[in-house]
C-alpha cells in the first residue's frame, strides 16, 4: 500500500477556466495554465518540454519532460496532476502509447541498457509496472508507434549529427527486431526552417530531434522537431512514406507546425494525437529561454489531416482564446471564439517598478520581457487603461517570476491576487477574486461568466510565493465595438536571389490595425504557415525551401476584429 501522497494530487488547477466549463463553450490560451515543476537545479526557473498527449478510454493524460508527474483530462481544458513512485520523472522526452488496454511510457536515458519501459492500465492510480527492465538501444527523445496491424515500432534521435532512427520491437519482450534504419537529417542547404535562430538566420547545424509518427489512409508522417528548443523558430517538420520504416521524402507542405511570432511562440518537439471526437491536435513545445534555455512551456493547436495535401498545424493567432470544440469539428472556424486582444501597447501604471523591468513590459505582447514591482509585498498592484470602455470576456495573467528561490513542487507556490475593473478609473468594482486561491497557476486564465464593460483594469499582489511581483503580460481579451481593419494593402515581396530561402515582405501601413497575420504556402489555396506580428507592417521571412515556389497573403486585426487578406501573391 502507498501513501496517497505519491499519487493523484487532484488539485484542480483552474487550469484553463477560473469557473465551471461544463455548462458553457471549452477555451483555453496558450501557453497552458498548468502547474508546471520548478527545476531542481540553478537558477529557479519552470520547465516542461517535449510533451506527449494520448487518449485512453476517452479521458487524456499529458506527459512532458522534468514535470514530477503527469497530468490527466476529460476535456483538454481542465488538467488535475498525477505523480508516482514508479515513473523516471527527472528523465527528459517522455514517450507513450496506448496498446493492450494499457498505457506503455518510456523516457530518454541515453544510457545502455538503463532506458526501462513501464505500463499501466489504472494510470489515474499513479501506478506503474516495469515490463523491460533495460532496452539494449541509447535512447534519446524516443517514440512508441503502433501500426494498424499491430506492429510496433520505437523512433528516436537528437543529435546536431545523426539522424532520426527507427527500429521494430517484438511485442512480447519490447526489444528491438533486427538493427535500426536511418530514417532522415537535416539540410539546411535547401530547408530555411531547420536553420538555427530566432528568424532562422544562422548557418550553424541544427539539431533535429522529436521524432513523431502519425499514420494517415495508408501513408506514414514522420514529424520531426528543428532547429533548437531555445528558438521562437522551434517548429516540426514532416516527412511521409509508405512503410513505417520509409524510404521517407520531405512532405511538401513544411514546416508542419510553426508559430515563431505573437506571444507564445515556438511549436516543436511536440506529439500529434486524436481526440475522442476524431479530431487531431498538436500538444507542443513554447520557448521562453530567458532565464534558463530550457526554461519552456506547452501549448496545444489544432492540428488537420484531411487528404495527402491538406495535412498541417493551424497556429494563427494562436495564442488568443480558443475553443476546445467537444464534437467533431468541420475546421479551423470552429476553434475560433471571436475575442480579440484589447490590451496590445495599452498605457500601463504600478505601484513600484524595478529598473529593466518597466511597467510597458506588461502589454508588449513579448513573453520574455516583464514589468516587475520592486517587491513581492501585499498591495504592490499593476493597472492598463484600455483607453475606452471595451467588453471584457477573459483575462490571462502571466506571472513571470523574478528572483524566485523555489525549486520542485511545494504546496505553498500559488498566487493570490484580485482583478478590479472601472470604467472612469476612480470607481471600481471587483472583476475576479482569487484572495483565496490555493492552486499553482502561473498562466491563469480567467473566463468571466458574461462579458463586463471596463476602461481600467487593476490586478492587485495579496501573495506572491516567492521573489518580486511580476507580469510578462497582463492580458485583455474581449471585442470592440468598432469597425475590423481594413484588408492589408501594397504588398510587395522581394525574395533574397542570394539566399532564396529568405523573403522580404512590405505592405501599406494602417493606423486602425493592431497586428498582422501572414499567411503562406506552396499552393494559393493552401496557406497553411503563419506569422503573427505587432507594430509593423513588413517582416523577413527566412524559413522557406529555396527549391519552392511560394504564395503569401495579409490578415489585419484590431480590437474589433480579423479582415483576411485577399491579395495573395505568387513568389517564384
Amino acid at each position: 500500500m502507498i501513501k496517497k501522497s505519491y499519487y493523484i494530487g487532484l488539485i484542480l488547477l483552474g487550469m484553463q477556466a477560473a469557473f465551471s466549463q461544463s455548462d458553457k463553450a471549452v477555451t483555453i490560451c496558450n501557453p497552458l495554465n498548468l502547474n508546471y515543476r520548478f527545476c531542481l537545479d540553478k537558477p529557479s526557473r519552470r520547465e516542461a518540454a517535449d510533451p506527449v498527449i494520448v487518449t485512453y478510454k476517452d479521458e487524456y493524460y499529458l506527459f512532458a519532460s522534468k514535470s514530477g508527474g503527469y497530468w490527466h483530462s476529460t476535456n483538454l481544458a481542465d488538467w488535475d496532476f498525477i505523480t508516482s513512485p514508479d515513473l523516471p520523472f527527472e528523465d527528459y522526452a517522455p514517450a507513450a502509447v496506448v496498446m493492450d488496454d494499457a498505457i506503455y511510457f518510456v523516457a530518454s536515458t541515453q544510457d545502455s541498457p538503463s532506458s526501462k519501459i513501464f505500463k499501466s492500465d489504472n494510470p489515474k492510480s499513479g501506478r506503474w509496472q516495469v515490463v523491460n527492465k533495460g532496452f539494449p538501444i541509447p535512447l534519446t527523445d524516443p517514440d512508441l508507434f503502433l501500426d494498424d496491424d499491430g506492429r510496433l515500432y520505437m523512433y528516436y534521435g537528437c543529435s546536431n549529427v545523426n539522424p532520426i532512427y527507427v527500429v521494430e520491437m517484438d511485442r512480447k519482450t519490447l526489444n528491438p527486431i533486427g538493427e535500426p534504419t536511418a530514417c532522415m537529417n537535416e539540410n539546411i542547404a535547401v530547408n530555411g526552417w531547420e536553420r538555427p535562430g530566432d528568424t532562422n538566420k544562422s548557418k550553424d547545424k541544427p539539431w533535429t530531434e522529436g521524432a513523431w509518427m502519425t499514420k494517415f489512409k495508408g501513408k506514414y508522417y514522420l514529424q520531426y522537431s528543428t532547429p533548437g528548443t531555445e528558438y521562437r523558430s522551434y517548429c516540426d517538420g514532416m516527412y511521409v512514406a509508405d512503410s513505417p520504416k520509409g524510404p521517407f521524402t520531405l512532405l511538401e507542405n513544411n514546416p508542419f507546425s510553426y508559430r515563431p511570432g505573437g506571444f507564445a511562440t515556438g511549436a516543436g518537439h511536440s506529439g500529434t494525437f486524436q481526440d475522442k471526437y476524431g479530431n487531431y491536435w498538436h500538444i507542443t513545445t513554447t520557448t521562453i529561454s530567458v532565464k534558463h534555455n530550457f526554461e519552456r512551456r506547452l501549448s496545444l493547436f489544432p492540428a488537420f489531416f484531411k487528404d495527402e495535401e491538406t495535412i498541417y498545424t493551424y497556429t494563427g493567432f494562436g495564442d488568443f482564446p480558443m475553443t476546445i470544440p467537444q464534437k467533431k469539428t468541420n475546421g479551423e472556424a470552429d476553434y475560433a471564439p471571436g475575442q480579440m486582444l484589447l490590451s496590445y501597447k495599452k498605457p500601463v501604471t504600478a505601484s513600484s517598478a524595478l529598473n529593466g523591468h518597466e511597467t510597458a513590459l506588461a502589454s508588449d505582447e513579448d513573453i520574455r520581457t516583464y514589468w516587475s514591482a520592486k517587491s513581492g509585498d501585499k498591495g504592490e498592484w499593476l493597472s492598463i487603461d484600455l483607453q475606452k470602455s471595451q467588453a471584457v470576456n477573459t483575462l490571462q495573467v502571466n506571472f513571470a517570476e523574478n528572483d524566485t528561490k523555489l525549486f520542485g513542487r511545494e504546496k505553498d507556490i500559488y498566487y493570490q491576487y484580485t482583478v478590479e475593473y472601472s470604467v472612469d478609473g476612480k470607481n471600481w468594482k471587483m472583476l475576479a477574486d482569487k484572495s483565496a486561491n490555493t492552486a499553482d497557476a502561473p498562466h491563469d486564465y480567467i473566463i468571466l461568466d458574461k462579458p463586463v464593460k471596463a476602461r481600467y483594469l487593476k490586478l492587485t499582489n495579496l501573495r506572491t510565493p516567492s521573489g518580486t511581483f511580476a507580469v510578462s503580460d497582463f492580458r485583455i481579451f474581449g471585442k470592440g465595438d468598432g469597425k475590423s481593419p481594413a484588408k492589408a494593402s501594397g504588398l510587395t515581396i522581394t525574395r533574397n536571389k542570394a539566399d532564396e530561402c529568405s523573403v522580404q515582405l512590405k505592405w501599406k501601413a494602417d493606423a486602425k490595425t493592431v497586428g498582422y497575420n501572414i499567411r503562406y504556402g506552396r499552393k494559393p489555396d493552401q496557406l497553411y504557415l503563419n506569422y503573427q506580428v505587432y507594430g509593423t507592417n513588413e517582416l523577413e521571412i527566412n524559413s522557406l525551401s529555396n527549391k519552392e515556389d511560394y504564395y503569401f497573403t495579409v490578415d489585419s486585426s484590431n480590437e474589433n476584429g480579423i479582415t483576411r487578406g485577399t491579395d495573395t501573391q505568387h513568389v517564384k
